[in-house]
C-alpha cells in the first residue's frame, strides 16, 4: 500500500520559554485542524532512520505499491477527485506499474484511495489533495477489481465505478482500520496503564518514605523500580499531558539546568541520589513526585486517549529508546539507561499484545519476526544486568553496544509498517 502526503512546512523561528524536556515518546506535530475536524497525529521518523529524498518502503509492504509526491505530474491517466466526479477518467489500466494523475476538480480538500471495492482494502492513498491541484499516485496493478474512493474534508465518501483488470492477482492491499476496530485494543491498553499507575502510586510513596527516613541506598533501588514502572507506559505519554513533564522531564533547556526550580520528577531525584545530595534536599522533590503520580492516576480515566496513538507508539517508543536511553542522554547519574530500555521494550510488547488481532489479519508474517527480534534484544539487555547492577551505557564494550544498537534498529525496522497498517482511514 502506498501513500503520498503534503510536503512538511517549517515552523516559525523565535524564542520560546524554557520548559523541562520530557524523556518519553513525544506527541508529533499535526496540521492545524479545520473547524469541524481534529487531525490524527502525524508520524515523523528521525532523519537518521530515513535518508533525505528517499521513501523507504518497509519489508512487509515491499512489492505492494510505491507512491511519490511530485511537484509536477509525470504523465499517465488523469483521474478526477471530487464529490461529484470521483474517479472520472479512470479506465482499466494494464497490469504493472502505473502512474495516475489525481486531479482535485472539486472545491474541498480531499483524501483519495485506490481500493478493492469488494473488501474496502486500500492499495494506495493521497492525503490532503487541495482543490485545483494534481498529484501523482504510482501503483503496481495486478489482476483484480479497482475503484477510487474520494473523501472530501466536510463531505461523505464517494466511490467511483469499479474497473476490472485481467490477469493473475498479485497486488496486495491493506484492510482499512476504523476507530471502532481500535476501541477494544484501546480499552485493554487503558486498563494496563491504569494498573501500572496504581502500582506507581505505591512505589513513589515508598520512595518518598525511604528518603524521609534517610535510607538513601534503599531509595536508589526503589527509585529504579518505580522509574521502570513508568517507563513501561510509553504509549500513554502523549495522553498524560503536563504530567509527563512533571514526572519524567529532563533539565534540557532550563536556565538553571539540574539546579533549576522547574526540574522535577524522577530525573531530579535521580540526580540528587547519585550526586551525594542529602536526604533533606530530596524530601520536597520526592513528595512532589508522589503527589504528581497520584494526580495522574486520578486524571487518567478522564483524559482523551486518541486510539490512533496506539499504532503510532508501537514504533515510536523504541525510536525514543534508541535516541535517548541508548545514547545516555537521559542519564542523571544512575547509569540505568539499559534498565529503562528494557522497560520500554516491555511496554512495546504489551502494546503489540493488544494490537495482535488486528496485525495478524493484515500482516501474518510480521509478528513472528517482531517476537523473535524482541526476544533477541531483551537477551542482549539482560546480559548487562549482573549482580543487581546494570552496566551504564557509557561503559558498554564496543561489541556489546553495537549489538544492542543493531538489535534495536532491526526491531524498529520490523515495527515500521505498524503505523501504516493500522492507521485509521476514512475509506473504512
Amino acid at each position: 500500500m502506498t501513500r503520498t502526503a503534503e510536503p512538511a512546512t517549517s515552523a516559525p523561528s523565535g524564542p520560546a520559554p524554557a520548559t523541562p524536556a520530557p524523556s518519553g515518546p513525544q506527541p508529533r506535530p499535526a496540521k492545524a485542524p479545520s473547524p469541524k475536524h481534529t487531525p490524527a497525529p502525524t508520524r515523523h521518523r528521525p532523519a537518521w532512520l530515513i535518508p533525505v529524498a528517499v521513501v523507504a518502503v518497509p519489508a512487509i509492504l515491499a512489492g505492494l505499491v510505491v507512491a511519490l509526491a511530485r511537484p509536477k505530474p509525470a504523465g499517465g491517466e488523469t483521474v478526477a477527485v471530487s464529490a461529484k466526479n470521483c474517479g472520472q477518467g479512470f479506465t482499466a489500466p494494464e497490469p504493472g506499474r502505473q502512474t495516475f494523475q489525481m486531479r482535485n476538480t472539486g472545491d474541498q480538500t480531499s483524501e483519495v484511495y485506490l481500493i478493492d471495492p469488494g473488501t474496502n482494502a486500500v492499495y494506495g492513498e493521497i492525503e490532503g489533495l487541495a482543490p485545483g491541484t494534481t498529484r501523482d499516485l504510482v501503483a503496481t496493478v495486478a489482476g483484480g477489481t479497482y475503484a477510487w474512493r474520494c473523501v472530501p474534508t466536510d463531505g461523505k465518501a464517494v466511490t467511483s465505478r469499479a474497473v476490472r483488470v485481467a490477469g493473475a492477482a498479485g497486488a496486495r492491499a491493506v484492510a482499512p482500520v476504523s476507530a471502532k476496530d481500535l476501541a477494544g485494543p484501546l480499552r485493554a491498553y487503558k486498563a494496563y496503564v491504569d494498573r501500572g499507575l496504581a502500582t506507581l502510586v505505591t512505589e513513589t510513596r515508598t520512595l518518598g518514605d525511604d528518603i524521609r527516613s534517610g535510607h538513601l541506598d534503599r531509595a536508589r533501588a526503589d527509585w529504579l523500580t518505580a522509574h521502570r514502572t513508568y517507563a513501561a507506559l510509553g504509549a500513554a505519554y502523549g495522553t498524560f499531558e503536563d504530567f509527563d513533564q512533571k514526572i519524567n522531564g529532563r533539565p534540557d533547556g532550563l536556565p538553571g539546568g539540574v539546579h533549576d526550580k522547574d526540574f522535577t520528577g524522577f530525573h531530579r531525584i535521580e540526580y540528587g541520589l547519585w550526586h551525594g545530595r542529602p536526604a533533606g534536599e530530596l524530601k520536597g522533590p520526592a513528595g512532589q513526585l508522589a503527589a504528581d503520580v497520584a494526580g495522574l492516576r486520578k486524571a487518567f480515566p478522564h483524559q482523551d486517549f486518541d486510539p490512533s496513538d496506539l499504532p503510532l507508539r508501537a514504533h515510536e517508543i523504541l525510536e525514543n529508546t534508541l535516541q535517548f536511553e541508548l545514547t545516555g542522554d537521559t542519564d542523571q547519574g544512575s547509569g540505568t539507561g539499559l534498565a529503562t530500555a528494557e522497560a520500554n521494550l516491555a511496554g512495546t510488547r504489551e502494546l503489540l499484545t493488544v494490537l495482535r488481532p488486528l496485525l495478524t489479519t493484515r500482516a501474518p508474517h510480521l509478528l513472528p519476526t517482531v517476537d523473535a527480534d524482541s526476544a533477541r534484544l531483551r537477551t542482549l539487555l539482560d546480559a548487562q544486568h549482573r549482580d543487581g547492577r546494570w552496566t551504564p551505557v557509557d561503559r558498554l564494550g564496543r561489541t556489546a553496544k553495537d549489538r544492542i544498537d543493531g538489535a534495536t534498529g532491526q526491531l524498529l525496522e520490523d515495527l515500521s509498517p505498524v503505523p501504516d497498517l493500522l492507521e485509521i482511514r476514512k475509506s473504512a
